[in-house]
């Protein structure tokens, strides 16, 4: 019952909060509408304060043109007034002053800037003739000192009066026509709010008033159809209570068959069994609980083993240890366990050590497992290395018989050439002998330009000298000029950073290679080098527009000859020396990119 009175009072409250809802907007609404209302008519008082300032302003405008051509027709006659010219003067500023304040507004005075388009031309059209008048009265101020006729500028003042007072009428006239649209504006927003404030009094009877007679009769229906369904729902709690504890006792008897899963025993303060559950008794190869036996025997049959339990079960230890241990079972299996050894010491209890326990036996096995696995990738890289350094030792000595045979071959043969044409001067033939020193010319030209090609392929001196950006630059130049194709050098970094020895010859022979293989097989119209510096980051790519490859064959084993591969073996060994990265993008018929990327952090 006592539910059941919740469950009407929550109703109540709920259709409380309902009405009080709605209830509460729309008075808030009304209440809105008049804050709006008074923040609309104060507005417009103070904008009917603005505009009967500006009114007041414009009208005192003729006041003081009449002033100003009065004062000056007294001067004109010759008044003994000696203050006069000062009055003139002020009287010249005020109005002045205004006019200006009218049109661009003065805070001194309290006028705004002028908006209107309509008065604002009314003012554009009269600035002449206001214009007029005040270099007028300027002029009549100057000429007044020293006893000069002004006449001619009282008749100015006299022929531009009577068109500046026609304009400042149709202004003052304007001004009131919009401060009576305002007004007119005023009155309809007023009706309008009125009209709003009306029809949320109606809303209020027709969706407020009504409906609350309607949801309380309705209310008072459902709260006796309740309180029958309480009485239903007593009768299904008392059922739910029943089964409640029947679940309960289903739960004691699922922990006791739980507790009989586990691997934990027991034992007295003697360290004699206590208790060992079925899991337990059924690992150690045991059919039942020893009587009168102590814990080490009951865990394994090996002597050895048992004075090593028995020392570590003592009493004599008192804090919580895991020990991971090796037994052999009573049936001759070995087992490894996760021992977790808990001393009980509360003198209620008949035990005196729990022991927790997990078998780790296949954990063991996998962990043999992996560790012979790791051995056996262990020697196979050490293989693998073996194997890398003899292709490096081959690359070695095919480089080697290359610089061997260039030398031989071009250089060897052009200085044999060199010493039997010198031989064979005769400098009884004037004319042939004229014409092998000629031809000793070109061939010494070209022994220099192989001795130079041949010491530059080794080691250039700029990247010594100047580092890695200079040298590509100039590689690039060189092979250009030796095999007449067009290599192309780009630079993007903004300024030249040195690296240590190792990173830059690397790079340097990385990208050397990379252009060679370029020239030798891409077949290509342009090859571009581009270096550039990212943050911490060297970036060297070489593209071509050449004829591509398939990059699957990179991921086979390279052939331990000069074809076939060792170059790319060559430049991924050489980047990996420098903890850089190597990236090959090609595809048949679309041209290569290789791109070379250095962490600048491995600088620090």
């Amino acid at each position: 019952m006592a539910e059941n009175g919740q469950k009407h009072q929550t109703l109540d409250t709920l259709t409380f909060l309902r009405v009080r809802k709605w209830y509460i907007l729309a008075l808030a609404t009304i209440a809105l509408t008049i804050v709006v209302a008074q923040i609309l008519i104060q507005n417009h008082l103070d904008s009917q304060l603005s505009d009967s300032r500006v009114i007041n302003v414009a009208g005192r405008q003729r006041a003081y043109s009449q002033k100003l051509v009065k004062e000056s027709l007294l001067l004109q006659k010759g008044a003994e007034d000696t203050s006069l010219p000062e009055r003139l003067k002020e009287t010249l500023y005020v109005w002045e002053t205004s006019h200006s304040g009218l049109l661009y507004g003065n805070d001194s005075i309290g006028l705004p800037k002028e908006e209107n388009p309509e008065i604002i031309q009314l003012f554009t059209e009269l600035q002449p003739h206001h214009t007029t008048m005040v270099e007028a009265v300027k002029s009549i101020l100057q000429k007044q000192k020293t006893k000069i006729s002004i006449d001619q500028e009282v008749n100015t003042l006299l022929q531009n009066e009577q068109y500046f007072l026609t304009k400042m009428d149709a202004i003052v006239n304007a001004y009131d026509t919009i401060s009576k649209e305002r007004l007119q504006q005023l009155k309809l927003k007023e009706y309008l709010l009125l009209g709003i404030s009306l029809l949320i009094l109606l809303l209020e009877v027709l969706f407020i008033f009504k409906p609350m007679s309607i949801q309380i009769k309705r209310t008072i229906g459902d709260l006796m159809q309740r309180r029958q369904q309480s009485e239903m729902d007593a009768q299904k709690i008392q059922k739910i209570a029943e089964d409640r504890q029947a679940s309960l006792q289903e739960l004691k008897e699922l922990n006791f068959a739980i507790d009989n899963a586990a691997l934990f025993a027991s034992t007295d303060r003697n360290g004699k069994i206590a208790f060992i559950s079925k899991k337990f008794l059924g690992l150690l190869g045991l059919e039942k609980t020893p009587v009168n036996s102590y814990l080490y025997q009951a865990l394994t049959q090996n002597e050895g083993q048992q004075q090593y339990l028995r020392e570590l079960l003592s009493l004599k230890k008192r804090n919580i240890r895991t020990e991971e241990i090796k037994i052999q079972n009573h049936k001759g299996v070995e087992i490894w366990l996760d021992m977790s050894i808990i001393p009980m010491f509360q003198t209620t209890l008949k035990q005196s050590i729990l022991i927790l326990c997990s078998n780790s036996t296949e954990r063991k096995k996998n962990e043999a497992e992996i560790a012979a696995l790791n051995q056996r990738n262990y020697e196979d890289r050490m293989q693998q290395k073996q194997v890398q350094a003899s292709l490096i030792v081959a690359g070695q000595e095919e480089e080697r018989k290359r610089i061997a045979k260039d030398i031989h071959d071009g250089i060897g043969q052009m200085l044999t050439a060199l010493r039997f044409n010198i031989q064979s001067i005769n400098l009884d033939h004037p004319e042939k002998a004229a014409e092998k020193v000629a031809y000793l010319k070109d061939l010494t030209s070209d022994l220099i330009k192989g001795v130079r090609t041949a010491t530059f392929n080794l080691t250039p001196p700029e990247l010594g000298d100047h580092g890695i950006f200079p040298a590509l630059q100039k590689m690039t130049t060189e092979l250009a000029k030796l095999t007449g194709q067009n290599v192309l050098f780009e630079n993007k970094a903004e300024v030249n950073i040195r690296f240590n020895s190792l990173a830059e010859t690397n790079i340097y022979r990385v990208t050397q290679e990379a252009v060679n293989n370029a020239i030798k097989y891409a077949q290509a119209n342009y090859i571009l080098v581009i270096i550039d510096v990212t943050e911490n980051l060297l970036s060297v790519s070489i593209e071509d527009d050449g004829k591509g490859f398939d990059t699957s064959i990179l991921s086979k084993p390279p052939k331990n000859n000069s074809e076939g591969g060792m170059g790319v073996f060559f430049m991924k060994e050489r980047i990996g020396y420098i903890n850089g990265r190597l990236f090959f993008n090609s595809t048949p018929g679309n041209g290569t990119r290789v791109t070379i990327n250095y962490d600048l952090q491995y600088e620090n």
